[in-house]
């Protein structure tokens, strides 16, 4: 069989599948994939994916963005409280299958999901009204977009907290580049690097959420919430403050980074990820060679190119920053990694990615720098 019979057949069977997954998007369930309710004088975002833990699609950024820019400007709406169903999940992350047909066959839905995901990012982080993101559960990826750049966050112990893009040949994105590295010292790249996980209280911890209430408290807190009359973001952070205060739950418990901290400071600190890795190496502790293994089995693009994308938002506006990730977005789409990292992670489960180039050092400088160039018309705008 011929290469160019070859490639039209795999191209075709793309297609077909990027036109199921499409079907599903765009089927008579989406109305239901998200539930929008007024509530007193509260807007209410329930997140209605339970099954595949409320991973976010375009149909539902279509609907969540509208609402949000509408309440805004409404003066019957003071809060706007965005949470998930099903008890396991406030969003685990965008629907990255779909991305990749997509990407394969150069469909739209490559750009168009990447561009209003990061449009409703910038919404929810310029938002004039106190906006709660209830992140009771699992919380990755496009789920920390929707939550983490909004001005509280509420963490429960159920909530387990991750930017695990560098495994699937990506990049920590939704903003990634603009709140991680303004964590404390080095835990903002270690947490990119690396996809660590953090859970429950240690969310708050490392300033990833602002409050902690346990989950049964949560339904109390909402209510309270939706009750309050014309509420200021200073009423509404004592309301947050006072739940707060009447959770116990871990509070015993140190911070699970707590005696690696600074090992994290010295040991990511260099001018280069090779730098970094030759730390770990050097340095032999248990946590070093952890790390280090780790960091072995991530994409060595995703990794530079995470490394100059916190590196450089540290001085950038959020808006600045979710242009550069665009930016870096369709450079991934253009290359190889995200759809093998995909493959690996997602479709054949065989956690044997492999990646091109295979190591750091055959990353060159100048194909970094090549994600980070403006896409002149096509760059994303505001």
């Amino acid at each position: 069989m011929s290469l160019t019979v070859l490639t039209s057949t795999y191209r075709l069977r793309s297609i077909c599948r990027l036109r199921r997954i499409q079907s599903h998007m765009m089927s008579s369930h989406v109305e239901q994939e998200v539930l929008v309710e007024k509530v007193g004088r509260a807007g209410v975002i329930t997140m209605n994916r339970p099954k595949v833990l409320n991973a976010l699609n375009l149909s539902m950024i279509r609907q969540i963005c509208p609402q949000l820019k509408k309440w805004e400007k409404d003066n019957e709406t003071d809060i706007v409280i965005i949470k998930g169903t099903g008890g396991k999940a406030f969003c685990a992350g965008g629907d990255i299958r779909a991305v990749t047909e997509a990407g394969k066959v150069e469909d739209s839905l490559a750009q168009d999901f990447f561009r209003e995901e990061y449009v409703v990012n910038n919404v929810i982080g310029g938002y004039r009204k106190p906006y709660i993101a209830l992140i009771d559960g699992i919380t990755m990826g496009g789920g920390v977009g929707l939550s983490v750049h909004g001005r509280f966050r509420v963490a429960t112990e159920k909530t387990l907290f991750a930017m695990p893009e560098t495994a699937i040949g990506l990049f920590p994105d939704v903003g990634g580049g603009y709140f991680l590295p303004r964590l404390q010292g080095k835990l903002g790249l270690f947490l990119a690097l690396t996809g660590f996980r953090l859970k429950g209280r240690d969310v708050q911890r490392a300033g990833v959420a602002t409050h902690f209430v346990e989950s049964k408290k949560i339904p109390d807190l909402e209510k309270e919430l939706v009750d309050l009359k014309s509420p200021s973001a200073e009423d509404v952070s004592r309301v947050l403050d006072s739940f707060q205060n009447k959770s116990s739950l871990d509070s015993e418990k140190p911070f699970v980074l707590d005696k690696h901290i600074s090992d994290i400071d010295r040991l990511f600190s260099s001018s280069s990820v090779e730098g970094i890795m030759q730390n770990l190496k050097a340095d032999g502790s248990e946590f070093a060679k952890k790390q280090a293994e780790t960091l072995s089995k991530m994409s060595p693009t995703s990794l530079k190119i995470t490394y100059k994308q916190l590196q450089t938002g540290a001085s950038l506006s959020l808006p600045d920053v979710l242009v550069m990730e665009y930016r870096l977005s369709q450079a991934c789409m253009r290359g190889c990694d995200f759809y093998e990292g995909v493959r690996a992670v997602l479709v054949d489960k065989d956690q044997s990615p492999k990646w091109n180039p295979s190591t750091l050092e055959e990353v060159s400088d100048q194909s970094v720098e090549q994600c980070f160039s403006s896409l002149g018309e096509k760059d994303l705008t505001f």
